[in-house]
């Protein structure tokens, strides 16, 4: 049941996101189409206008004499007795003048009179005329403007400029007002003034017979009918933008809701095809993974992969994911192997941790029979295992021999090669021999045999208990800080010798020192001053003296935690890049002068 929800939940995306894509390419359907629609509807518009036009020209020019008729018109407007908007249904006023005019005038044939007939009459009977074909022609263009359903149809005369336009006559519905105001149907001699827009489009129908364009709320067809006296007659029309505007909604609406129907039948057959030919055999390499997760069972899993016959990027993941099923389970034999391994490794790591801390004195108080000198130390690898190692023994009853080494390098080679260097050490103290001498022959051991060309940093000193007499000697060794009674920690910059490891027959300088009771020795390895941050700032020998000497009364235990705990306030949680090793030691005096 879950995993049937969860194929719905995919088709329903892929669903919401065909939806997504019919909408939006609804809306630019429906844009691209509001625009065809537009240039269709005023195509049409200016087709039928075309067409009108036509029918209003043949209806003027059906009479011989248009022209006179159209300059008697302009010229004698204010004189004429119009009778508009005739019923030749009923008797009429019109009529009448027909009836006058051929009892005055019997061979005159009032459709077919020219010019040259009409120009030999009178005065009155030219006025006769002029009424007559005045009011036929209004009968006409009244019915042309109802046929065609347009919203305004009328002809005017303008000036070369173009700046005004005298109406010769206007198409109307019936019921119609007609007068001099805007949007009524205008009578004979209304002179309007013209917009630039109507003047730029009544120009281009002069010159290229007819031009379509907007004007406010309308848009004006314009179509050259004739000049006179170099004065044009042009036929006009004028569309409501309202009735235009509804006809482009109309047609867009109609081309889009289309267009968006097949959209939708086009996206529910792919919709059938993708669940098919990619989500159906995609849902079985899914459960064949969920099945493996469970059951381990590669060979099954391999098995029912292979039957998803798909000559597509699917069958490819078929194979693909059958490889990886393979190399799941060599990876996993190998994981065994390895952890294996590395518990193995883990093992002896932590136990040779636990044999390099038992080789370096751990037990403190270390003598507690002796009231001469206190002494601490800690070391505290990078690693498992480290390079670094401290000792303190008694040479004999009166000698503490002091040492603190840093091998080169860090793990298990360091750790290997401090005990060496440990025990070499150790061995060449017990003889008795000076400091000096005892660096020198442990280099000279070390050198004999060194194919790896190690090397390790010793600082080591003798304290005579009786005497306060210390005796050092330092190979490339930190400086040791060291404190006299009642004053501060103070770095002892005295010359130090050459590495041990890195040359034969190296002579080291030995230097003596008188130890007054209080006074404290403290040594270290460069890991404690090049502590770094995450910043890459470094703790700094200058910061250690700042420690130590916060209290240096303090017992040499103490002394270790206070630094320690600086140390670890600075570096924060930047990792430990080098073993961390130091001693203090302490020195009281006489055995005789401290029971004194």
């Amino acid at each position: 049941m879950a995993e049937e929800k969860k194929k719905q939940g995919i088709l329903r995306q892929v669903a919401f996101l065909f939806m997504c894509g019919v909408l939006v390419t609804g809306m630019l359907t429906w844009l691209n189409q509001r625009d065809l629609s537009d240039d269709s509807v005023r195509g049409q518009i200016e087709s039928r206008s075309a067409m009108v036009a036509e029918e209003v020209t043949l209806a003027v020019k059906e009479y011989p004499a248009y022209e006179w008729l159209l300059r008697y018109w302009h010229e004698h407007w204010n004189q004429m007795d119009i009778e508009y908007d005739v019923d030749f249904d009923m008797g009429t006023e019109t009529e009448e003048k027909c009836v006058e005019f051929s009892r005055r005038h019997p061979h005159i044939q009032l459709r077919y009179a020219n010019a040259a007939q009409i120009n030999s009459l009178n005065r009155e009977d030219q006025k006769l005329y002029a009424e007559i074909i005045y009011s036929w022609l209004i009968t006409r263009v009244n019915q042309i403007k109802q046929t065609y359903n347009i919203d305004y149809l009328f002809c005017v005369m303008s000036d070369e400029s173009f700046e005004s336009q005298f109406f010769l006559f206007s198409g109307a519905d019936p019921g119609a007002v007609r007068g001099t105001d805007y949007e009524e149907v205008y009578t004979l001699g209304v002179t309007s003034d013209v917009n630039e827009s109507q003047q730029s489009a009544m120009r281009s129908a002069a010159e290229n017979s007819s031009h379509l364009a907007e004007a406010g709320n309308y848009v004006d067809y314009y179509s050259y009918l004739c000049s006179i006296d170099e004065q044009p007659v042009l036929i006009g029309m004028t569309f409501s933008m309202e009735g235009i505007g509804a006809d482009i909604s109309r047609q867009t609406y109609r081309q889009t809701a289309f267009a968006m129907l097949h959209q939708i039948w086009l996206s529910l057959l792919v919709l059938a095809m993708i669940w098919y030919f990619v989500l159906r055999p995609l849902k079985k390499v899914q459960q064949n993974i969920r099945q493996y997760t469970q059951s381990q069972n590669s060979q099954e899993i391999i098995g029912n992969l292979a039957a998803i016959k798909s000559e597509n990027e699917i069958g490819q993941l078929c194979e693909d994911v059958s490889s990886m099923v393979k190399e799941i389970d060599d990876h996993l034999d190998q994981i065994e192997k390895i952890t294996a391994e590395k518990e193995r490794i883990g093992y002896e790591l932590t136990l040779a941790n636990r044999i390099q801390s038992d080789m370096l004195p751990n037990v403190f108080p270390a003598f507690p029979e002796r009231r001469e000198f206190e002494v601490y130390a800690s070391m505290e690898p990078a690693r498992e295992v480290g390079g670094d190692f401290y000792d303190f023994f008694m040479v004999d009853d009166d000698h503490l021999c002091l040492v603190i080494a840093d091998v080169s390098g860090k793990g298990i080679p360091a750790a290997l090669f401090m005990m060496a260097s440990k025990i070499i050490l150790a061995n060449n103290a017990m003889m008795g021999k000076s400091p000096a001498k005892i660096l020198a022959d442990t280099n000279h051991a070390i050198c004999s045999n060194n194919r790896e060309e190690m090397f390790v940093t010793v600082w080591l000193g003798i304290l005579e208990l009786s005497t306060g007499i210390f005796k050092a000697a330092n190979a490339g060794h930190e400086y040791p800080a060291i404190r006299k009674p009642n004053g501060k920690f103070e770095l002892d910059r005295r010359k130090h010798g050459f590495i041990i490891g890195a040359m034969e027959d190296v002579v080291y300088r030995e230097y003596e020192t008188k130890i007054e009771p209080g006074s404290k020795i403290f040594v270290y390895t460069d890991g404690l001053p090049e502590a770094a941050d995450s910043r890459n700032r470094m703790f700094t020998t200058e910061r250690m003296l700042e420690v130590l000497n916060r209290d240096p009364e303090a017992e040499p235990e103490e002394i270790l935690k206070s630094i320690r705990t600086a140390v670890d306030s600075f570096v924060g949680k930047a990792e430990q890049f080098d073993d961390l090793t130091m001693m203090c030691v302490s020195y009281n005096g006489p055995a005789d002068q401290k029971n004194a």
